[in-house]
């Protein structure tokens, strides 16, 4: 336990000094900030323009689809590549959950096409000549 916390000291130490830095930058905010009070300090402001109508706007949902496509081919590549990386330590067990991992995102890709995902996100990508 001792040589737990003796080897913890640095991280315990940055935790602290973060706390007290992020305390003060706080402090020195609220003395040295501007007080004004107005009608347009309360009014929603973004890059310059104010904002008119409702905040209920309604998205296509093909949003989504970037989402999943974003997972289903960045993300297996970052875990696979690690995979790769260890495979000789993790042996025939860490072969057989990347297998599993692999037929997941096959899976989640094979919904995607029967859906017709890939060609609404077609639609939605500029012409390339």
């Amino acid at each position: 336990m001792i040589q737990a916390l003796s080897e913890l000291w640095p991280i315990l130490l940055y935790f602290t000094f973060t706390l007290l830095l992020l305390a003060a930058v706080m402090f020195a905010s609220s003395l040295l900030g501007p007080r004004t009070k107005g009608h347009s300090t309360h009014l929603p402001y973004e890059s310059g323009i104010l904002s008119l109508g409702g905040a209920r706007v309604k998205f296509a949902n093909h949003f989504f689809l970037y989402a999943i496509f974003f997972v289903i081919f960045d993300l297996e590549t970052l875990y696979l590549f690690a995979w790769a990386i260890s495979f000789e330590q993790v042996g025939v067990t860490g072969f057989i959950e990347a297998l599993v991992f692999m037929i997941i995102l096959l899976v989640a890709l094979v919904y995607l096409w029967r859906i017709g995902a890939l060609n609404i996100l077609k639609r939605h990508l500029p012409e390339q000549r």
